[in-house]
């Protein structure tokens, strides 16, 4: 087996045929997005990663699950191939503390953060990923209580329709076409994609549907921006939740949203108004060929209006807005329920010192119709130390009101805890970011003191049910670096990056032996990805991952890509886990092994 990997990595590395130049994007000319404010990405005083369409395209990975794990900080926990299932954390959080948002709508899900990932769009229609690390909750609200992570959509395709085609082991079978078309008054974007596998091992097949439109109607007057997504997953879901082989567990989600967004711009204010409809659904079978033995069945709708403005005046940026949301469940195990949502929003940012140093304090105060007020404080300092070099500090609030699957929840295992608390924190960082035409790098470290965080305990090791609980204080401390240098080989853009985090927290100590997540955090996360060019036509790309989580299990991973172009057409390899490592990322499901992934994509101009 390590004689056939080492072939693969062989032939990726020094594979000789023609292929074209990548462009490369400047950060520069980025704002980012996910921000109140329009604050160009060099100019931010937090912990932001940008990943670029570039990037994207250079990288080894076909979908976003996989790529997010290329970069420190981030622990995307997977449950197999094809990103059917997996769990979004950042900085030693759970899936519960961490907010997706696509084009800056929320798309929490008030059943279980397990179902954050189920929104996730197709690469092929992403200008951007934007992650913001340590506490947003003062800018997104409750679920941003360890960052967040904003996915920027393609504004346009121009006259364009690409189809692509991919198999390889395990029977992966992947096809989509993308068409994108720019008119008089209009532009238009439509992807439909298809994902399929026999799977790796016994029950872990899957069949997964994805769609999406984004269109901008009335562009020569007030354009009127509306976003729609349908995803359908059907997997296998063999030990996805308990260790009995017999169960045979099985799981289909389906995920949409439906998204109307307007801009007013005038010199001084701007404003954007938007509104929202997310549904999620969720069918779990405990047995896969025996429906009635235990089957849960769970619909969430959340419908939503917002109004994010900024102005500015001699004094800077203000930012404000209002949030309004209501969330719908009805499910056979967490009942018929429904909680009303507003968030609302101020902050400025003043210039000082020649414009060299940056204060912006700013609050938000949430209101739940069943947890009542709370407010999030912070404060965000940077200062210019020169044109390239820049410190900066924050710290601020943070909360997260539980789940309908932590209050609600009940089988023969486990149950939830209608009494449970909030969970709150006071988070701050301290870093330094450095930014040259083809060099940058950034480092920073944070501590947050967290209170009444929830996870699933047994009060009794050898039979005990688990059962949600706020744990007392958890304090978490964490060090991060990254950077990355462009340079030119016979005038081809090469890149190479490192990244490393650090994660240290006081969990293990109160709950050791009885908790069912909070064990399995990060401790030790190095990436390298260097991305080469040597002849015209071909792109190479490798990516080593190395963790070390907190209960002591260390795993090395190697992922390989190779691109190659001829005009119109592009032929693509893709290996993972070259090295046959043997390692879970989490609960009790086993990662592939070795897997190659052979693609061809035609573009018609």
């Amino acid at each position: 087996m390590r004689q056939n990997a080492l072939f693969i990595l062989f032939t990726i590395l020094f594979l000789t045929v023609n292929a074209q130049d990548f462009p490369v994007q400047d950060l520069d000319s980025i704002t980012i997005s996910s921000s109140r404010i329009d604050i160009p990405f060099k100019e931010n005083s937090r912990t932001i990663t940008v990943i670029t369409s570039a990037e994207i395209k250079n990288s080894a990975a076909t979908n976003v699950a996989d790529l997010l794990q290329q970069f420190t900080g981030v622990d995307v926990r997977r449950r197999g191939t094809g990103g059917s299932q997996a769990d979004l954390q950042i900085r030693g959080g759970g899936f519960d503390q961490t907010l997706l948002l696509i084009d800056g709508i929320k798309m929490d899900d008030a059943q279980t953060g397990h179902h954050t990932m189920n929104a996730i769009l197709p690469i092929e229609v992403i200008e951007r990923i934007e992650i913001i690390k340590g506490p947003a909750a003062r800018i997104f609200g409750q679920n941003a209580f360890t960052g967040a992570i904003n996915i920027v959509t393609k504004n346009q395709l121009n006259q364009t329709v690409s189809t692509n085609v991919e198999t390889g082991s395990f029977g992966q079978f992947n096809a989509s076409v993308t068409v994108g078309g720019d008119l008089e008054n209009s532009s238009h974007i439509v992807h439909a994609g298809k994902m399929t596998s026999e799977g790796y091992r016994i029950n872990s097949d899957y069949d997964n549907s994805n769609y999406f439109l984004k269109s901008t109607v009335n562009k020569n007057k007030q354009p009127i921006e509306m976003l729609a997504t349908f995803f359908d997953r059907k997997f296998g879901a063999q030990n996805f939740y308990t260790t009995n082989a017999t169960f045979f567990e099985y799981e289909e989600t389906q995920n949409s949203l439906l998204a109307f967004t307007t801009k007013f711009n005038s010199e001084k204010l701007k404003i954007q108004p938007r509104i929202y409809w997310k549904r999620n659904q969720d069918i779990f079978l405990l047995r896969r060929e025996e429906p009635a033995f235990y089957r849960n069945i769970h619909i969430t709708h959340k419908v939503g209006a917002e109004a994010n403005a900024s102005y500015t005046s001699k004094l800077g940026v203000t930012g404000f807005g209002l949030d309004l949301s209501k969330v719908f469940i009805n499910s056979n195990n967490l009942g018929n329920r429904n909680r009303f949502m507003a968030n609302m929003f101020v902050e400025h940012q003043f210039k000082l010192a020649n414009d060299k140093l940056d204060v912006t304090p700013g609050v938000a105060l949430t209101y739940f119709s069943d947890f009542k007020f709370h407010a999030f404080p912070g404060i965000d300092v940077g200062f210019e130390i020169s044109d390239q070099l820049k410190a900066y500090g924050n710290i601020g609030y943070t909360y997260r009101i539980p789940t309908y699957t932590d209050l609600y929840y009940s089988d023969p295992a486990t149950v939830g805890n209608e009494d449970l608390e909030p969970e709150e924190a006071l988070t701050s960082e301290i870093g330094l970011k450095f930014f040259t035409s083809t060099f940058s790098a950034s480092v920073a470290a944070f501590n947050r003191d967290a209170k009444n965080l929830i996870d699933y305990v047994r009060p009794n090791v050898t039979n005990g049910v688990f059962t949600a609980t706020n744990i007392t204080e958890v304090n978490t401390k964490g060090l991060e670096f990254d950077t990355s240098y462009r340079f030119k080989l016979n005038d081809f853009n090469q890149n190479i990056a490192f990244g490393y985090a650090f994660l240290d927290d006081d969990i293990l100590d109160q709950n050791e032996d009885l908790s069912r997540y909070s064990l399995n955090t990060l401790k030790h996360q190095f990436s390298t990805r260097f991305s080469s060019q040597v002849f015209k036509n071909i792109r190479q790309n490798i990516i080593y991952k190395y963790a070390e989580r907190t209960t002591g299990q260390t795993y090395n991973v190697w992922d390989a890509s190779v691109l190659i172009n001829f005009n119109s057409v592009e032929f693509s390899i893709t290996a993972n886990n070259i090295f046959n490592a043997d390692y879970i990322e989490t609960g009790f499901v086993p990662m592939p092994p070795s897997n190659i992934l052979f693609g061809l994509r035609y573009n018609f101009n």
